[in-house]
């Protein structure tokens, strides 16, 4: 029997399970900023599983790497949800979201006018 599928398979699933609350904590804790620690994993991970002779190593290796580069489209995402609400904010950081909440009523002003009734 081949469990190759199955370790790998469980490998993404865990990878997946990991990054999910990383991108909440690490844009709770740094916001926007975070961003470039995805960027930063992904391309090491990317390099490392070129290395590994491996294959189920190489393949779950490879998986965080794409998972890495995900997470930096999360961590945008995740704002937005903060800014919605959805999410709790960094009281720390209360007078950059209230800026953005800010700057988002003025676009959406903006849009209203310019579009015709």
């Amino acid at each position: 029997m081949n469990f190759n599928g199955i370790i790998i398979g469980a490998a993404v699933f865990a990878c997946i399970g990991i990054f999910h609350p990383l991108v909440i904590r690490w844009e709770y804790r740094w916001g926007l900023k975070s961003w470039w620690i995805f960027l930063v994993l992904g391309i090491l991970c990317v390099c490392l599983s070129l290395f590994i002779e491996s294959f189920i190593g190489s393949t779950i290796t490879g998986a965080v790497a794409f998972s890495s580069f995900w997470s930096i489209h999360e961590v945008f995402k995740q704002e937005q949800r903060v800014l919605k609400g959805w999410f709790p904010e960094n009281p720390e950081r209360h007078a950059y979201y209230q800026k953005k909440r800010e700057e988002r009523k003025l676009n959406a002003a903006s849009q209203s006018e310019i579009q015709p009734q």
